[in-house]
């Protein structure tokens, strides 16, 4: 069975959470925060606190300030807020960014800093598609999503989560032409490409077979993670 093609994912997360009612929200690796924008245009009653680790893109976001969205520049392993402050938490393709020694550690602190039966949304890149096999050539992520979905499964099998559902879904990305990737995948703030020219040449040449009248279309398959934080033994469950 194939996947259902979402072209925003603010769509899923609010088909999955009840947004109504998970209002106290923490984004984690945010980047320009363009979804928790979009959410608090839709739910005006939320309030969303962001954090990216990036100095140049936390500069950007400031620049750029919205009612109700506040940003901390900080990384998911070392979150500067006090416990159980938050209803949602959500990381969307960040995951996997987080050191590898330090996911645990990151999933320890998200667990911190929701409430009891606060839910924490994952949306991360599978491993697979033709866009994956351009990107591959010079970053190449398929040790760090494989270790982020390990840590997933292991803070389950910590019994302090517990899985709601696992969803897979694909998101169309079109490129007006290659010198569009370079821009948007190449020259990023988060990472040093340093692409000499044979290899540039090597991208292209697995990027150009996929150009057509408007450019180049690709789907990113992707899979989402929704956990619930438990509930300590005994405690109750009422907000």
């Amino acid at each position: 069975m194939s996947s259902p093609l979402i072209n925003d994912e603010i769509d899923l997360l609010q088909s999955l959470v009840d947004l109504q009612q998970h209002r106290h929200i923490i984004e984690l690796g945010c980047g320009a925060a363009d979804l928790s924008r979009k959410l608090l245009v839709r739910y005006p009653d939320s309030e969303v606190t962001a954090l990216e680790v990036d100095q140049r893109q936390h500069a950007k976001n400031l620049s750029q300030p919205a009612q109700r969205l506040h940003f901390v520049q900080a990384g998911a392993q070392a979150i500067p807020l006090e416990d159980g402050r938050f209803d949602l938490a959500f990381m969307l393709k960040s995951l996997h960014h987080v050191p590898l020694d330090q996911l645990q550690q990151a999933l320890a602190e998200v667990h911190r800093v929701l409430r009891p039966q606060g839910l924490l949304y994952v949306s991360e890149p599978v491993f697979a598609g033709a866009l994956n096999e351009v990107m591959r050539l010079f970053h190449d992520e398929e040790q760090v999503r494989a270790a982020a979905l390990r840590a997933l499964h292991e803070a389950l099998s910590s019994g302090q989560w517990e899985q709601v559902s696992e969803s897979f879904f694909d998101v169309p990305v079109h490129y007006r032409d290659f010198a569009e990737f370079e821009q948007r995948m190449v020259a990023v703030t988060y990472a040093d490409h340093r692409l000499d020219d044979a290899l540039r040449q090597a991208v292209r040449a697995r990027f150009e077979p996929h150009m057509g009248a408007d450019g180049a279309l690709f789907v990113r398959p992707m899979r989402v993670n929704l956990l619930r934080r438990r509930a300590p033994a005994g405690a109750s469950t009422t907000p």
